[in-house]
């Protein structure tokens, strides 16, 4: 084991640095070899094995930094002699070691970290397709059937590494046939790399438009590649279902016949021929998939998803040959790219940015067919939203459809295929309308009932209209807000709380001015405060997604659980009250007509279920923080308080419900323990969560 005392000299910082990484390495003695033990500093140790993932970035010392002044200290025996003087679960705390030294220490020392340095350190020579064909160690024309199954695969695994947030130049631009493919004259090749380029184009511009990602989820720089802009998209599919029509037809020459004795080699050549076929029509698809979802009507929807089911029904035809294709060299020296005929890993090297490259490992062939069928079915899903009609509805599909953690691209086509270009809700209606259809089925305000003398008010008319043109915005950045990673939407939750409260205070001034000018037509009646429940049910919707998300995210303490709980429980109540309200409305209403299911059963029942389980957990941490069961830190730089006031800091702007204070929520605490009430409390709450649930399944 040989500590890296010469890193600094690599990235080229001199010799000066260099001496004092060394000076450090003799100074610190045993006290480093326990950091290393106690993985404080572990990053700084290099280990002279690797696990396999990593194999390839383990290249052992170069000659020139072997030849160099750099004295390399060995700390095995001092590393190891430290890891048996200390205990299990022991840890050392150095105060010159704090967190900002140990960032830098993982970025300079991590293998991973040197993806850059690779270059310097290959001895063969890095060939561009160009030089390449000249070189002649690519094939442009009459490429095997095994040759194309192989290049086909290992194509699609770079799509879906690139699809996972990885640079291009780092994936699918390793393939040297992506880079200029009228040089090529195979014509099943060529139409193929047209079709990879034609598919990363418009997943690019999809996910752009959608605008819900983030640097660690997708990466869209080009680097100054042509994406076949030259080419028609309709000219790419002509060009594959040209090739995939050649394909069958030797498909089913080659197919065996009744009676006729089978020859291996032309079972082996159909099944070959069956491969190439299967891999081409499925690139097809996929991109007139993609090319469906840039038209405006809904009618592309439903063919896009028709289509879907054609590209499922060809992955296990692609799986079953996998075999049949070239496989990649088995070269440690060059990292965990594809090394093969048509693919160079180093050829965009020099086209990274001066920075710590991020290390792209391209998955393996069998995870590139389960991932297709993931993302077929999610595709799938995404067409599903056309058929929703219900603003509260949308939320819900959006909601679900997050939880899955679905990825860019099919996170991106839902956006887009819900909020056309035209800024229209699937390309047809008007958000505004979708507002007040969600404001009618919820509340039922007076003033959008035709029965109403509000009605053709034209004064209470522009109340209602600015109220609901102010809705659009903010139920929008919502809804695009499920578009973002699980971890993204905790924060932006969070931020978008703002604009609800000032929401609120709008519709709480609405609903006083038209409460006002019903009374003066029609005395007997009231408006109440229909605008502000509506509002204040999305506002209780939101506080509790951002609190379960903590738990989902894994953010929480178990000493925090507690609070937690207590206001997860506050605002399922609250929550249940304002659905129970808006239930009695509706059913005062007298009918002769058959019984029917009510429209806010299930929400009711749900939030009850989440209410009596967040109320148990909250007394249940209680008790055990009662009976010492709960350990908890002791607070040098920060106090529960700090804690408690950080955690809940994004509802401070929401008025209603009123914020609970730290002091306020210890008082109340106080005011509620009993052995007795915790007890009994408790019971019921536990007794009660099945209940709810068995009825949701009924």
């Amino acid at each position: 084991m040989r500590a890296r005392a010469g890193r600094a000299g690599q990235r080229g910082e001199g010799a000066p640095a260099a001496a004092e990484e060394v000076s450090l390495f003799q100074r610190s003695g045993r006290c480093l070899a326990e950091r290393v033990a106690t993985r404080e500093v572990g990053v700084m140790v290099m280990k002279a094995s690797v696990e396999d993932d990593d194999s390839g970035w383990e290249l052992g010392l170069p000659e020139k930094m072997e030849k160099s002044n750099t004295n390399w200290v060995d700390i095995t025996q001092d590393f190891e002699e430290a890891c048996r003087e200390l205990k299990l679960g022991e840890l050392l705390h150095d105060k010159l070691f704090g967190l900002f030294e140990a960032m830098s220490a993982i970025e300079m020392m991590d293998p991973k970290m040197d993806a850059g340095m690779i270059g310097n350190q290959v001895n063969r020579k890095v060939l561009n397709f160009e030089q390449a064909i000249k070189d002649g160690t690519i094939k442009i024309k009459d490429l095997t059937l095994p040759e194309l199954i192989g290049i086909m695969d290992t194509c699609f695994c770079c799509l879906i590494t690139w699809l996972e947030g990885h640079s291009l130049a780092q994936t699918v631009f390793t393939c040297l046939y992506i880079h200029n493919p009228d040089f090529i004259e195979d014509p099943a090749m060529k139409a193929f790399a047209l079709g990879i380029l034609k598919i990363c184009d418009i997943a690019r511009e999809k996910v752009n438009k959608a605008a819900v990602f983030e640097e660690e989820d997708f990466q869209s720089m080009t680097y100054g590649f042509k994406m076949a802009n030259s080419v028609t998209d309709l000219r790419v599919t002509g060009m594959l279902k040209d090739v995939e029509d050649d394909m069958q037809r030797r498909v089913k020459s080659t197919r065996s016949r009744q009676g006729e004795e089978r020859d291996p080699e032309v079972e082996l050549e159909h099944q070959q021929c069956l491969a190439v076929f299967s891999r081409v029509k499925f690139t097809r698809v996929l991109l007139t998939v993609l090319i469906a979802f840039t038209k405006k009507e809904t009618s592309a929807v439903a063919e896009a998803q028709k289509l879907m089911v054609q590209a499922a029904d060809l992955l296990s035809a692609i799986h079953n040959s996998l075999h049949h294709g070239i496989q990649a060299q088995n070269d440690t020296t060059k990292g965990d790219h594809p090394i093969m005929m048509g693919f160079e890993p180093l050829v965009n090297q020099r086209l990274l940015p001066p920075t710590f490259p991020r290390y792209a490992k391209i998955i393996k062939r069998e995870e590139m067919v389960n991932y297709f069928a993931r993302l077929i079915d999610r595709i799938k899903t995404v067409c599903e939203v056309v058929n929703l009609t219900n603003l509260h509805c949308i939320l819900d599909f959006f909601c679900e459809f997050s939880e899955q953690s679905p990825c860019v691209l099919s996170r991106s086509l839902l956006q887009t295929t819900f909020l056309v270009d035209n800024k229209k809700v699937f390309g047809i209606h008007l958000m505004q309308d979708m507002v007040k259809d969600a404001l009618r089925s919820f509340v039922s305000p007076p003033v959008l009932s035709p029965k109403c003398c509000l009605y053709n008010n034209h004064q209470a008319k522009d109340c209602i209209d600015s109220f609901v043109t102010h809705c659009v915005r903010p139920f929008c950045s919502l809804i695009q807000i499920h578009g973002h990673n699980r971890a993204r939407q905790r924060d932006k939750l969070g931020h978008i709380l703002e604009e609800f409260a000032t929401l609120q205070d709008e519709a709480e001034k609405v609903d006083a001015a038209l409460h006002t000018m019903l009374l003066k037509q029609e005395p007997h009646r009231q408006h109440l405060a229909c605008l502000g429940t509506w509002v204040l049910y999305h506002n209780l919707r939101i506080m509790i997604q951002y609190l379960l998300s903590g738990f989902e995210l894994e953010l929480y303490s178990m000493h925090e659980y507690y609070y937690i709980y207590c206001r997860a429980d506050g605002s399922q109540m609250a929550e249940e009250r304002i659905m129970e309200e808006q239930q009695k409305g509706r059913s005062s209403k007298k009918t002769k007509k058959k019984k029917k299911v009510r429209p806010l059963s299930r929400e009711i029942t749900m939030s009850q279920a989440y209410q009596n389980m967040c109320a148990g957990m909250f007394k249940t941490m209680v008790a055990f923080d009662m009976d010492g069961k709960v350990r908890k830190p002791k607070f040098e730089l920060d106090s529960e308080q700090v804690r408690y006031e950080h955690r809940f800091a994004p509802f401070n702007s929401v008025m209603t419900p009123p914020p609970v204070h730290y002091l306020q929520f210890k008082v109340n605490l106080l005011l509620r323990i009993t052995a007795n009430y915790l007890v009994l409390d408790l019971l019921g709450d536990v007794l009660f969560v099945p209940s709810h649930f068995a009825e949701i399944v009924k």
